[in-house]
């Protein structure tokens, strides 16, 4: 089981998307251009970062760049939690129900974000989750989302040593739908606000609100299947 960090552990009402535009904006001296991560090539850090630098010099971000700015981005995320915890919170039930499921031999928890690992970690620090490291995969050297969900499932296998009889992938975004149907991997979104339609349009099955009803969550993994076409495609 495998779970996306922003939206589906953790929520900050886009709070943390205004950090990383600022930094960029402290750093560089220029405007960010939006955070409605649709409108980027793919939804990762990686992509994000490297297409503004693209739009605004020219040339492709560079490792040292790159390693500055997660530098001063973390800084700005554990300023903000420090000043204002009460705005950065688990989604209801995740941190309960991530615990429970460590504790469950039927399953291996792992996460796939497309934010970076640094910060992805302290994020969920701050409302007490915490992930077997070698099965939390971030943006860190990759564009696409396929692509770290992919490096999960492959350190999951090496760490289970037996095929998997199903891989789920739990997500909140348009685009967990559609990383999972190019994968063909189980879904279930997320929506706390119960805007359900929003995934369901896209082609998601399965879709709750929160963690609190946890068997009902278990039952849901069960019955997950890989998202179908969206609607009127």
């Amino acid at each position: 089981m495998i779970f996306d960090v922003d939206g589906t552990l953790i929520f900050s009402e886009k709070k943390d998307s205004l950090a990383f535009a600022a930094t960029y904006e402290k750093i560089y001296r220029r405007t960010f251009p939006t955070i409605d991560w649709r409108t980027y090539p793919h939804v990762t850090d990686t992509t994000i970062f490297d297409s503004v630098i693209r739009q605004h010099f020219g040339r492709p971000s560079n490792e040292t760049e790159v390693r500055r700015f997660q530098e001063h981005y973390v800084e700005l995320l554990q300023y903000n939690r420090r000043t204002a915890p009460q705005d950065y919170l688990e989604v209801p039930g995740a941190r309960q129900a991530i615990a429970a499921l460590e504790q469950d031999s039927r399953y291996l928890i792992g996460v796939a974000t497309g934010g970076w690992k640094w910060s992805a970690e302290v994020k969920l620090e701050h409302v007490g989750i915490t992930i077997d490291h070698r099965l939390f995969s971030g943006a860190d050297g990759k564009a696409a989302r396929e692509h770290i969900i992919e490096e999960v499932v492959a350190a999951a296998r090496e760490l289970h040593g037996a095929p998997f009889t199903k891989v789920v992938y739990i997500g909140d975004a348009i685009w967990d739908v559609h990383t999972t149907r190019n994968l063909q991997l189980d879904f279930i979104g997320i929506r706390r606000r119960g805007d359900f339609g929003l995934l369901q349009q896209e082609g998601a099955r399965h879709v709750i609100r929160d963690y609190l009803d946890y068997d009902g969550f278990l039952q849901l993994v069960e019955e997950a299947t890989p998202p179908g076409m969206p609607v009127g495609a």
